[in-house]
């Protein structure tokens, strides 16, 4: 078992997995480079997983299991695709480099917090994250940052959506987060009329894709607005069988992308992966909370996209017919690619992934070479 490299750790049940299954295919490039191996605490997730990924997979339930492990495994970096309470349990490993990943770059509160101080690396996409972790933290090491881009968007997933002759606008709701402060879903506040309004857009396809949590919420508001939305969609089908309108609940929402002529979302990762994907087609989002001034200065990409609240609800349809028509916040969005993903060219992103795995797995065998001679540690 000795012979892994790299972990990647996941300790939550299985309604978090997207978490750490967006990563899969790019921890596959990386075992070729450096054996690669995951962790998992739960047995439902180990189950999900092995019909996922070829890479060795690693159950440890309890404390003294995962330190058995580790001690068995004995490899050098550790990855962390989220703040999981249960992370904790794994840095109390001191032979290994720890280093989180995340699960996608976006503007939510969470995306920049204490939690990070406690692993040696986090590795962040560009210029936003930097700024978000310095204005957010107090006494936080900025060197600890590594800028890597988002590996998952060099991916080419297979189309998910049947070619159409319309043009296709997708409505991609976050969940509501596990605090309000966190809570930037517009499911059950204005989700069903959004959906409602995007359907009265002349030649349009609609696609629903919500985030995975949305369809396990048990969250009554949530529940109602997802079924409202649904019933809606169905509807529209039945009614226009032509014209396409689709529901997509499992799947990469990467792979609905592409097909898409505009999108409506919410504060989340898929607006900056529609950012960097399709920098040249009209974003809109939405304000939770109402609040203009805050919401441009938190959430940078909105400079380049149309803002949606409740106040401005019954604009969506003739702006959205507008912007698909004449998209004036092009020039912007190339712009604030530039700010959230620096100057990262499609397959850049897996390069310095890659590269950064292996310089810290290099630095983890000096390090500990050093500390078992007692040598002096230098950078």
């Amino acid at each position: 078992m000795n012979d892994v490299h790299v972990l990647a750790y996941y300790a939550d049940d299985p309604t978090r997995s997207y978490q750490l299954i967006q990563w899969l295919e790019v921890l596959e490039v990386l075992h070729a480079q450096q054996p690669v191996g995951i962790v998992v605490r739960d047995a439902d997730v180990a189950a999900l997983l092995s019909t996922r990924t070829s890479l060795s997979l690693h159950l440890a339930p309890t404390f003294s299991e995962l330190t058995e492990l580790y001690a068995a495994l004995d490899a050098k970096v550790v990855l962390y695709c989220n703040n999981s309470p249960l992370n904790f349990q794994s840095l109390v490993d001191t032979r290994m480099l720890h280093v989180h990943i995340n699960h996608g770059e976006s503007d939510k509160q969470s995306m920049a917090s204490n939690n990070a101080k406690a692993y040696d690396r986090v590795f962040v996409a560009g210029e936003a994250a930097v700024q978000r972790h310095l204005d957010g933290l107090m006494e936080f090491d900025a060197s600890r940052l590594v800028r890597i881009g988002r590996p998952q968007l060099d991916l080419h997933p297979a189309p998910l959506l049947a070619p159409t002759t319309r043009r296709t606008v997708l409505y991609a709701p976050t969940w509501e987060g596990d605090a309000d402060y966190n809570d930037y879903t517009s499911i059950d506040t204005i989700g069903p009329e959004i959906v409602r309004l995007i359907l009265a857009v002349p030649d349009v396809r609609v696609v629903y894709k919500p985030h995975p949590k949305v369809t396990t919420s048990l969250a009554p508001a949530i529940r109602s607005g997802h079924l409202a939305i649904l019933a809606l969609m169905n509807a529209a089908a039945a009614r226009e069988p032509s014209a396409g309108h689709t529901t997509v609940l499992t799947g990469n929402i990467l792979a609905v992308m592409p097909d898409c002529d505009a999108m409506v979302t919410d504060v989340s990762s898929v607006g900056l992966d529609w950012l960097y994907l399709c920098t040249d087609k009209p974003i809109l989002i939405t304000d939770r909370h109402q609040d203009a001034d805050r919401f441009r200065n938190d959430v940078p990409v909105s400079h380049c996209a149309d803002v949606i609240d409740e106040s401005r609800l019954e604009e969506l349809t003739g702006l959205l017919a507008t912007r698909l028509d004449h998209d004036e916040h092009h020039l912007d969005r190339l712009a604030m690619r530039h700010f959230y993903f620096d100057d990262i060219q499609v397959g850049d992103s897996t390069t310095r992934f890659l590269e950064a795995v292996t310089d810290l797995a290099r630095r983890r065998d000096h390090l500990l070479d050093a500390k078992l001679h007692g040598d002096a540690i230098t950078a």
